[in-house]
């Protein structure tokens, strides 16, 4: 604003002349300085408001100079202390638990752990749902302390690496194809059954099939037919006695009934114990014939 004022002033003949002059005044007046006093206040009410959520959202989050409550950040990565929910997927590349306790994972639904590649591919998963537990991979190893492997498991087979697989179930164990193990053993004080209930029991072994029983007996049981058989070897029945206590016995013939001699045998036996086939006649024939 520019306000002219006129002041009078006299010369030297003493005659009044008039002066012009201008005074310049420079600011903001009337409604435009409320205005801009309100505008000032209201970013001082913002700041003010903005600082003291600043300091409760550090003070209810818990920050620090090591993290964010029990949330600590270092230089091999975050370690969290006590119990946390996770709304979404977390994605890290190693997970371990202090050394004095154990690691918990716990859902409403299910735990699901995936492993993937450069591409992003899912290579190997395993999940825990509330009915079943779920797992692919190429492969299944599980290892003792001691970096021993204690079961393997892919395509082609399982492998027990450890001494024993034992079977705790009363119904005990089946499987629908053969299997491979230089020992089957009971429990001690159990009894050990192998059966086959519709089809065929085999044991093969290039060196030997070996059934023993230290403190009861073996019992074979068939409803057709049991054949032992040895294709380039002795068959040997070693014991204190051998008893066939439900063999048919004959009739004894006279020396005229010669009727079906042909057809009967008896049974002899060396003194090594070989047992051997020779005709029957009136009387032994064992004599007659020495297979010894």
């Amino acid at each position: 604003m520019v306000r002219e004022q006129y002041l009078t002033t006299t010369d030297e003949s003493g005659a009044l002349a008039p002066v012009n002059e201008y005074i310049y005044m420079i600011g903001i007046y009337g409604w435009r300085k409320r205005c801009l006093y309100l505008f000032v206040l209201l970013l001082l009410i913002i700041l003010v408001v903005n600082f003291a959520l600043t300091i409760w959202i550090l003070r209810v989050m818990w920050f620090n100079t090591e993290g964010m409550g029990y949330l600590q950040v270092n230089e091999d990565g975050l370690r969290l202390e006590g119990e946390s929910d996770f709304l979404f997927p977390v994605y890290a590349q190693e997970i371990d638990s202090r050394e004095d306790s154990a690691l918990l994972v716990h859902s409403s639904e299910n735990v699901t752990l995936n492993a993937r590649n450069a591409n992003g591919d899912v290579t190997g998963s395993v999940s825990v749902g509330p009915s079943q537990a779920e797992g692919f991979g190429q492969h299944f190893n599980i290892s003792s302390n001691h970096d021993e492997n204690v079961f393997y498991a892919d395509v082609n087979g399982a492998v027990v690496g450890k001494g024993k697989l034992r079977v705790t179930g009363p119904e005990g164990a089946i499987f629908e194809h053969s299997v491979r193990t230089p020992m089957v053993k009971a429990v001690l004080n159990k009894e050990l059954k192998l059966e086959s209930p519709t089809r065929s029991l085999s044991m093969d072994a290039p060196k030997g099939v070996h059934v023993k029983a230290l403190a009861g007996n073996v019992d074979v049981t068939a409803h057709f037919d049991i054949q032992l058989h040895s294709t380039a070897g002795l068959l040997i029945l070693d014991a204190e006695s051998v008893r066939l206590p439900t063999l048919p016995v004959g009739e004894a013939r006279t020396s005229g009934d010669s009727q079906g001699m042909y057809n009967t045998y008896e049974v002899c036996v060396c003194p090594s114990g070989k047992l051997f086939v020779s005709r029957a006649g009136v009387s032994s024939t064992c004599s007659e014939r020495q297979d010894c």
